[in-house]
């Protein structure tokens, strides 16, 4: 029934939800290759059950010109000092929720639930990109600079940078616009990936992106691991031996130092997570000569001493793929 009504346009889930069942029991039906529903409920009603004068003494006390603005966290502890006890918060919040009693009803905004971003693959470079801005110490306590920097995710190279003394949307245009441009990004290639702050939804950015031709994806708000190569990449900034341990002087001396540390990170720092070459050997296709030699150097120094290598080699394959925020499946997980 629920792939019958799948195939007429229905969602899987909701489906499930109609039926009375749990979408991740209907998915390890399917990946089982079908099932039937062996559940049999309990036979009996569990004897802490609240009666139905119970329940509805709880509804008519909630609902109570005296308590009706309340909720069940200061209902409680008022009929305590009562001396009564109806039931837990806990308690009080089902039979709300059961009731559709549990909405929203305040001027402000109601809740938003935050969806996780959308899985993100590169198989090379200049596919998908990640950028943030992150604060340099000014002169005047209270000030900063602000470092605009752009990571391509599959080979780690910073792609673009600038130093500003601002935060704004037509920054960030002006550095997108140049970054694509030195790397000839066409129509439709590139995903930007990015998180809530005002310069990255700012119209100008959103504009200049749209004619570029590339895709935005945003982080949840406050949420940083959706943007983990951004954040990464200014920790290895700030915490470099060389990094100014009080304020930098101008901002002419925050470029200066930014521009050496760009030229360390992709020409001569070996990144760890793309086998330790430098960014900008990966991002220009010269790591596989790089890992084929250090694989031959290993092949050759196995066959030398075999009697040294309990296990096996290391591993010189180059990565393939790079996948930002990924998506596990329930099944997959579990497995």
């Amino acid at each position: 029934m629920v792939e019958d009504a799948r195939s007429s346009g229905a969602r899987r889930s909701e489906a499930s939800k109609l039926l009375g069942l749990h979408p991740r029991t209907v998915e390890r039906w399917r990946f089982r290759g079908g099932g039937s529903d062996l559940r049999r409920g309990p036979k009996r009603p569990p004897k802490n059950k609240l009666t139905e004068q119970e329940r509805q003494k709880i509804l008519s006390t909630m609902n109570s010109p005296e308590f009706r603005e309340c909720s069940p966290n200061q209902i409680v502890p008022r009929l305590a000092d009562r001396k009564e006890y109806l039931g837990s918060e806990s308690t009080m919040y089902r039979i709300l929720r059961s009731a559709n009693l549990q909405t929203h009803r305040e001027r402000s905004r109601s809740a938003t639930k935050r969806h996780k971003p959308q899985e993100l693959r590169a198989t090379g470079p200049n596919q998908v990109w990640s950028w943030d801005i992150t604060y340099l110490k000014s002169p005047i306590k209270g000030s900063f600079f602000y470092l605009y920097m752009v990571l391509d995710v599959w080979s780690r190279k910073i792609v673009g940078w600038s130093v500003q003394e601002c935060e704004s949307s037509e920054h960030a245009s002006t550095l997108m616009a140049k970054a694509c441009a030195e790397e000839v990004i066409d129509q439709s290639q590139l995903r930007l990936h990015m998180d809530n702050g005002s310069p990255m939804k700012g119209a100008t950015l959103l504009a200049t992106l749209q004619r570029l031709g590339v895709v935005p994806s945003y982080s949840r708000p406050r949420v940083s691991d959706d943007n983990p190569y951004s954040e990464s990449l200014f920790r290895t900034l700030k915490y470099r031996p060389e990094y100014p341990c009080s304020r930098f002087a101008s901002l002419e001396q925050a470029t200066e130092w930014t521009a050496h540390f760009i030229h360390w990170y992709n020409a001569e720092h070996q990144h760890s997570a793309i086998r330790f070459v430098t960014p900008v050997d990966r991002h220009e296709g010269r790591d596989r000569e790089i890992l084929r030699s250090r694989a031959a150097v290993y092949r050759r120094a196995q066959r030398c001493h075999p009697e040294r290598w309990s296990c096996k080699r290391r591993n010189w394959e180059p990565i393939e793929e790079v996948v930002l925020n990924p998506t596990t499946h329930p099944i997959n997980r579990v497995a």
